[in-house]
């Protein structure tokens, strides 16, 4: 059999973006500090034009470079979403970095690259092309956590977060390689046929089953495998930590609908019950231990580890209505994430790192339109209607109620409402306490719009919650 040349249509976002991450990194060489707001532009128009790319693919799924590679539904909603919260967080740093002294274009350049690497998970249907997206994505986040090479604690974060990663790579890739081992293959479409065969279920495929899982945990944050994440969120400068608790949880939940539904479906019944042990540790450690928490960037890690409780609890279920309330929660988790840490950028000052939650004390005081949109983004992670993240943690539940697993469904009712308090103690702050500091926000024009239009955007979502369902139900379906 001769060589076929792969189909390379179907990766023309990839191309593109890969395209752009070149003519960005020559552009810059050329670039003032002074201009760098136009590497920030050329960042922009090369997520405009992989965007393009992405919607311009044909419809239904097509596998090529050998079956490595897969475009389908799922990918596009995925990578659509993951350019739009990039370019949020692309803007939301601008000015914090330009006020630091931090304002480079290797910035842009490792989030276009980790960007790439997104991509590369999100599409990737065999286990090479997974580790080789996830390494790339992963490479790309340590480099930017200590990209504050003056900062000792950003060091420490990025070396903490190097080591953990790496040895959850290494992990990863031996549950890999024992998969591989056992199936002969590396395609998860072919892993999936073999599995469904007399080898499912062995207590090999069961051990390759637990570590591959392992390595998506450490992705998402999960419970037991959380100890990076207020150590990474809390060391790195506010705009890494904006897009580290963003963007590559969709990467996440790409990973682990690929590897887990995809290839692995036969072995739901050993993945599905892990799944709910991490499920429940992460509600449990991530809604009590953000409650001891004074650092705001450390209260939202723990409330990302309570979510990402949520996120598996839904995939826990092994159903499609499962699958797509845990993409809906992903979507809606990275929204609110990103006006969270938005209004901590909007409040760090020249000199002033808005980190600590008595810095929020009298919001309210300051500038009350700002105030409001913390209020929506509180709210709506709590829980509350008519907000968006009612309606996520509300099609999760129903997800296992349909499967009669109330048990779980009160348990994450009841952790939910112990996680509120964190959040209601941060409305208190803005509303009910005396400003310790009275001068007015000092944002840039750009970053005022960016996050009213975010808070205003989980409202919106709630309100008008039925087009994303649909899109998510059409991604998975």
């Amino acid at each position: 059999m001769g060589f076929v040349i792969p189909e390379f249509g179907p990766a023309m976002a990839e191309i593109a973006l890969a395209t752009g991450i070149c003519v960005v990194l020559l552009a810059d060489l050329f670039i003032s500090d002074k201009h760098r707001g136009f590497t920030l532009l050329l960042a922009l128009i090369t997520l405009v034009l992989t965007g393009v790319a992405v919607t311009g693919g044909a419809g239904g799924s097509i596998l090529t470079f050998s079956g490595s590679y897969i475009a389908d539904p799922l990918s596009q909603v995925l990578k659509l979403f993951t350019l739009l919260i990039v370019a949020v967080v692309f803007v939301y740093s601008h000015s914090y970095l330009r006020d630091r002294g931090l304002l480079k274009g290797e910035y842009y350049l490792l989030g276009l690259f980790a960007t790439l690497g997104m991509f590369v998970m999100i599409s990737a249907h065999s286990l090479i092309t997974m580790y080789l997206g996830l390494e790339l994505m992963s490479l790309a986040l340590y480099a930017m956590v200590a990209f504050d090479r003056e900062s000792p604690v950003a060091a420490e974060a990025a070396m903490k977060y190097f080591i953990l990663g790496a040895i959850a790579s290494g992990v990863a890739l031996y549950g890999m390689s024992i998969i591989y081992g056992l199936t002969g293959s590396l395609q998860l479409n072919e892993i999936a046929a073999v599995l469904r065969g007399p080898d499912a279920g062995t207590p090999a495929v069961m051990l390759g089953t637990a570590f591959v899982l392992i390595g998506v945990a450490f992705k998402f944050g999960a419970v037991p495998f959380h100890n990076w994440v207020p150590d990474v969120y809390q060391g790195a400068a506010t705009s890494t930590t904006l897009f580290i608790g963003t963007a590559p949880k969709l990467a996440a939940f790409a990973m682990m609908f690929r590897l887990l539904e995809t290839g692995l479906g036969a072995e739901d019944f050993a993945w599905e019950p892990m799944l709910v042990v991490l499920a429940v540790l992460s509600l449990a450690v991530g809604n009590v231990v953000a409650i001891a928490q004074t650092n705001i960037k450390r209260m939202l890690a723990y409330s990302t580890i309570g979510h990402v409780g949520f996120i598996l609890l839904g995939f826990s279920t092994g159903t499609v209505e499962g699958y797509q309330a845990a993409l809906f929660y992903t979507i809606v988790y990275s929204i609110m994430a990103a006006g969270a840490f938005g209004i901590v950028i909007l409040m760090s000052q020249r000199g002033f790192e808005a980190e600590e939650l008595s810095d929020f004390k009298g919001l309210n005081q300051r500038s009350p339109w700002f105030a409001g949109m913390m209020l929506l983004v509180m709210v709506s992670m709590i829980g509350i209607p008519p907000f968006v993240g009612f309606f996520a943690k509300l099609n999760v539940l129903a997800a296992l109620v349909d499967i009669n697993r109330t048990l779980l469904a009160v348990l994450a009712v009841l952790f939910s409402v112990i996680g509120a308090f964190y959040y209601l103690r941060v409305i208190r702050l803005m509303y009910f306490d005396e400003a310790e500091d009275t001068s007015p926000l000092q944002a840039g024009f750009d970053v005022r719009v960016l996050v009213s239009m975010n808070g205003l955007a989980v409202l919106l979502l709630g309100l008008f919650a039925n087009p994303l369902l649909a899109i998510c139900a059409a991604a998975i379906g």
